[in-house]
């Protein structure tokens, strides 16, 4: 359970985000207005507020907490480095400025035009970013000072443990004060080389809980060997309340990572490769969600003419349908353009042999099958944009591995292409931006493991910053 004091903390740190956020706003609107010289500022604070306006500004209010409170940056405050600190107010900046972006498609808000969303952007990462800094400081000057300190003991002498309080020790600014180490035998002890650190025997352990100021234990005991003693330990911080720190490690992973959850009222150690839950997911989800409805109502007219075009170039109908590998190998149908002749799936196999693609996939980059109108949809990518619709119920994402036919699928030959069906597919990833189809299958899959591995919300956006310039060159299309 989270103390009390933490918990106010956050709470105030979050109310202080959010009127950052909407002072920035009204600032912006201010500064936007009598630039023009539309308004002053004694007319700005005098002007009636419809209903409708109080609304629409009510969901911003609730998107940008949302923003906020998904994004992570409450859950690392103590550990979180100056730089993960500004990519992650970069990251809170920008989320918050495309939703009002999205916000002013869906609404029309005239207010709202491009150096708005600059101004408005610069001063949530300005003043986010200065108000952090100043409690950092804040902080950082009390713990030097000796307050607001946590008491840390270390569970275990070897290497691991000693480099790590070494380390913390050389951040007094993180606010830890270690205790010393405990383990079995007073000749461990003598490993310990870090002067003024002492040494606590197992069987002094518990008295020493009982009587000193423990804030966190952290666990360094190999389990293998140690799992009755490290089991002791942790049912005594469990019943005084202390806090236990464990390796994530303990099961010589390469690629997952682990988080602890509850399921069925059980704690249990998930361990998982790329981002499977919780709020950074819950904000992608609704990042996809209003990015594709807002580009589906702007992009509707090219939608639109593609369709008629298509309608009155050639026979057969104006939308492809074809069953895809999406999320953990489920099967959904990818919504397309029709680029091709209707005959194009019964003629595949005639064509094999003209396969220029390495592993599994199928490309000719002069295939017969495509229509002449189709050339063009595939070189400016509109024969994607249906797959917006896709994303708008939850079977895509607009930035992830791209979705292969089931044919393509049959063809994997190695277990590790196919954590790629682990997150959800998206419209654009790293393989579009980085070529297309020119480079090979196997760095193709090396790209996906890459995304997965280091995905985060930030990376998202720079993929789908990046796919702009690459759709208007149609560099790599086939």
């Amino acid at each position: 359970m989270v103390p009390l004091r933490r918990q106010i903390l956050f709470f105030a740190l979050k109310t202080f985000d959010l009127v950052v956020v909407i002072f920035s706003y009204f600032l912006t609107a201010y500064f936007v207005n009598a630039s023009v010289g539309q308004i002053n500022f004694a007319d700005f604070f005098s002007m009636r507020i419809s209903v409708h306006n109080l609304v629409i500004f009510g969901g911003m209010v609730v998107i940008w907490q949302i923003i906020f409170s998904y994004s992570g940056i409450y859950s690392k405050y103590r550990l979180n480095s100056l730089r993960s600190l500004i990519e992650d107010i970069i990251l809170i900046a920008s989320l918050s400025t495309l939703s009002l972006l999205l916000l002013k498609f869906l609404f029309s808000i005239e207010m709202v035009n491009e150096t708005f969303l600059g101004v408005f952007g610069g001063l949530v990462f300005s003043l986010t970013i200065l108000s952090r800094l100043g409690i950092k400081m804040f902080l950082k000057q009390m713990r030097l000072n000796g307050r607001n300190l946590r008491s840390l003991l270390f569970v275990g002498v070897n290497e691991r443990s000693l480099g790590l309080a070494r380390k913390i020790m050389s951040m007094p600014e993180l606010g830890y004060n270690i205790l010393g180490f405990a383990d079995e035998g007073e000749d461990r002890g003598k490993y310990i080389k870090i002067p003024g650190l002492p040494f606590i025997k197992f069987e002094e352990l518990q008295d020493f809980l009982k009587h000193q100021v423990v804030d966190e234990i952290m666990v360094c005991l190999p389990l293998k060997s140690f799992y009755a003693k490290a089991s002791e330990v942790i049912s005594s911080c469990e019943e005084q309340g202390i806090v236990v720190r464990l390796f994530a490690d303990q099961f010589d992973l390469k690629l997952a990572r682990s988080k602890t959850t509850e399921f069925m009222d059980n704690a249990i150690i998930t361990l998982y490769t790329g981002e499977i839950a919780g709020g950074t997911m819950i904000l992608k989800r609704v990042f996809d969600f209003f990015l594709s409805l807002a580009l589906i109502v702007s992009l509707s007219p090219v939608m639109l003419l593609a369709a008629l075009l298509i309608r009155c170039t050639s026979p057969g109908p104006v939308f492809f349908v074809q069953e895809r590998i999406g999320l953990n190998k489920r099967r959904f149908g990818i919504l397309k353009f029709r680029t091709m002749f209707p005959d194009a799936e019964k003629r595949m196999a005639e064509l094999e042999h003209l396969n220029e693609a390495s592993g599994p996939v199928f490309k000719i980059r002069n295939d017969p099958r495509i229509t002449p109108i189709g050339r063009f949809l595939r070189k400016t990518s509109i024969d994607e944009l249906p797959q917006l619709f896709n994303v708008l119920v939850g079977d895509m994402s607009l930035v992830g591995p791209r979705p292969l036919p089931v044919r393509d699928y049959r063809g994997f030959e190695k277990d590790w292409h196919r954590r790629r069906f682990s997150v959800l597919p998206g419209i654009t990833c790293l393989w579009q931006i980085s070529g297309r189809s020119k480079i090979s299958f196997e760095h193709w899959m090396e790209l996906d493991m890459q995304y997965i591995d280091n995905w985060s919300l930030w990376l998202d956006l720079k993929i789908l910053l990046g796919t702009i310039p690459i759709v208007f060159k149609g560099s790599g299309a086939v």
